[in-house]
């Protein structure tokens, strides 16, 4: 797949997810939805610019270190397929 494909296929997986509600998705798949979309749209998290230490943060931050392994095109496939199963199980 080029490129091009993924990132359309990404990008419609984005406008998909922006429809959701955040009550209609268990914390854990939130959570995982967000480290995949920051891992695919800015890449690797940055230790030295964790600044906000409120909760809710620390527990999106983990979760975005727990997947910063992971290349931006890999990020982008697992977040398209977390949003196709998603779809998929609510249908």
């Amino acid at each position: 797949m080029s490129e091009k494909e993924l990132e359309i296929r990404f990008q419609e997986a984005v406008e998909i997810a922006s429809k959701m509600t955040q009550s209609s998705l268990p914390q854990d798949v939130q959570l995982r939805l967000y480290a995949y979309y920051k891992q695919a749209t800015f890449g690797t998290i940055e230790h030295n610019n964790i600044s906000n230490f409120d909760l809710r943060n620390a527990f999106k931050t983990n979760a975005w270190m727990q997947i910063s392994h992971l290349s931006v095109d890999e990020a982008k496939e697992l977040y398209i397929e977390a949003i196709n199963d998603i779809v998929k199980n609510t249908k």
